[in-house]
Order: structure tokens, then sequence, then C-alpha cells
């Protein structure tokens, strides 16, 4: 049985994927109170035309073109490493890219492009345990720390959250972040497979797709203690790595996952946040996966923003 039924062709050396429309299924979430960047009102407020695909959403049209390049080492030791540059909004088609490494490379390009030509992301598919470095380890090699926080002028680097119990189930509705299942991503995910929907696999069980990763380390990140960011404040993904340590992730296994603030960067309208989410065995300190994820809180969002500047620095 194949693992994926994508079509995937060749270009001059680049493996591209199929043409995609991903599913808007975040127009109800909510954090702290208020609604998110998908909802298309908070979206128009700050200057979008409407309601955002979530990020990770697209790490789906990737997992066809990682496994065509590594096989079963994808699904064990895949990573993902994107910087976010363009939304994409429901309705509209992108194409996932990548470049395909020479005979035993560990780490590939990738990209994907909206159909009109716009770059949605770029970065780096690659595969462990000795990963190369990664387009998120460079990037942050590159950025400057941010000066003159007022969204995270509480916050730390260095920062953890203690560990909390997740787990994905079939049916488990993923909460205020996350309003909907497993089961009901998997009727819309853009590269449907058997090995996310039962036992007709290497593995004998459901193993719980990349983009759902993201959805699973940050299942409960707004309870039980977070990371003290003043808001509300309405944030957006533009940076996102998820590294398979030791996979898969399987629907309905019991996880542990614990949170490091690592740092904190910033631009003229944002001030980000990058958390490294970091999945365990129950118990132990074996990780399973990680995430690094830099949500960039949009300034012009916190209402007092101005008067709090003034008041910190002067």
């Amino acid at each position: 049985m194949a693992a994926f039924e994508t079509r995937i062709d060749e270009q001059d050396g680049v493996l591209v994927g199929p043409l995609r429309a991903p599913k808007q299924m975040l127009q109800v979430q909510e954090y702290d109170g208020h609604a998110s960047i998908h909802d298309d009102a908070t979206a128009q407020k700050l200057g979008f035309k409407g309601g955002t695909i979530e990020g990770p959403t697209h790490f789906s049209q990737f997992a066809p073109l990682g496994y065509a390049v590594w096989g079963e080492r994808w699904l064990t030791h895949g990573c993902l490493s994107a910087h976010y540059r363009a939304p994409m909004f429901e309705g509209e088609e992108g194409r996932a890219y990548l470049r395909k490494p020479a005979a035993g490379e560990t780490s590939a390009e990738i990209w994907m492009q909206r159909n009109d030509g716009t770059e949605i992301l770029k970065g780096t598919a690659s595969v462990g345990p000795d990963f190369a470095p990664t387009t998120l380890d460079k990037r942050l090699t590159e950025l400057t720390p941010l000066a003159d926080p007022v969204i995270l002028a509480d916050v730390k680097v260095g920062m953890t959250v203690p560990r909390v119990p997740v787990r994905m189930d079939p049916e488990r509705h993923m909460g205020a972040l996350y309003p909907f299942s497993l089961a009901q991503k998997l009727e819309k995910i853009t590269e449907p497979s058997p090995l996310y929907s039962g036992a007709a696999n290497a593995f004998g069980r459901a193993i719980v797709p990349m983009e759902m990763i993201s959805v699973l380390l940050q299942y409960t990140a707004r309870e039980g203690g977070y990371f003290p960011a003043r808001g509300p404040a309405v944030g957006l993904f533009a940076d996102q790595e998820i590294r398979l340590l030791d996979g898969p992730v399987f629907v309905g296994e019991a996880y542990e996952v614990g949170r490091e603030a690592v740092f904190l960067s910033g631009s003229r309208r944002t001030e980000s946040l990058w958390v490294r989410s970091t999945l365990y065995k129950p118990g132990t300190d074996h990780p399973v996966a990680s995430m690094l994820l830099n949500s960039a809180s949009m300034k012009e969002s916190y209402a007092p923003y101005q008067q709090e500047h003034a008041k910190l620095y002067g």
C-alpha cells in the first residue's frame, strides 16, 4: 500500500507537488478571550483581506516529497523548518517544491508558491538523527534580540513551563486554540494517507500528520501557566520547525510536553516570542518530537502599547 497517492513531478532536479487549496479550520479560534488572526473581521482590522490559513497546514503538502526522498526515515526522523513569507487565504491554491538532494544527503531546500507566483514559505526539509543545520537554526544566529519589549516585557529567555500531559485521539476536540478533532482534519487534509487513519502501515498504528504535531504541541499551551506575555494581542506564526526525534508520533498515545522561551525578536509591527516545545514519553526525558515556533504579536492589536512603551522606556 502506498504511503501517499500524491502525484509528484520532477522539473530540473526539483520535486513538484500538485496545486492544493488548503481549508481554513480556525475561523472560531480563540485565545486570551479574543478572536485570532484566522477570524475574517479580526484579520481585516489588521490589514489582511481575511482570515489566514494557519502555516503548518502547508506542511502536509511537503510530507509526500520528504517521503519520496528519504522513505520511512522521513516518518521517524523527518524535519520541516520554514520561514513564513506571505499568508494564504481560503480558496487560494499553492504548490510545494523540494530541491532533490544528491544521494546520501540529509537536507534539501523547500519552498511553496501560490499559483500567482507569490512565495508563501521557504526553508529546509531534512532527516536525522544527526540533523544538518536547518533554516531556523541559521535564522536564529542572524536575528537581533528584541529591544524595548512591551508585549513581551515580562518574558525572559530561558523561562520554562512545567510539563503537561497531552494526547491526540481521533475524536478529541483540541480546545479553543484548535476547535476541531483529528478526524475532522483528516476529512480536509490536502494529502491523505493510510498512515494517518489506521493500522495498515509498517508501524501497525495510526500516526499523527506533521501539521497536527503542531496542534498537539500547542494543545493546552494557554492552560496551567504560560509565558507572561501582555494582552490581549493578536499573533501569527512567522517561523516554525517540527522535528521528529524518535517518531512517529502516534494517535491515542499519552505524551508530555514541556516548553522553553529560547529567543525574543521583533520588527516594526511585531514582537516575537520563540518557544521550543518538546514532546516526551511520559515520566521520562526521552524526546519524541520538538517544535520551534515564532509567534509574532501585532503591536497595533495591543491597545495600550504606546502608553506602556512610554511608561517603560520614557
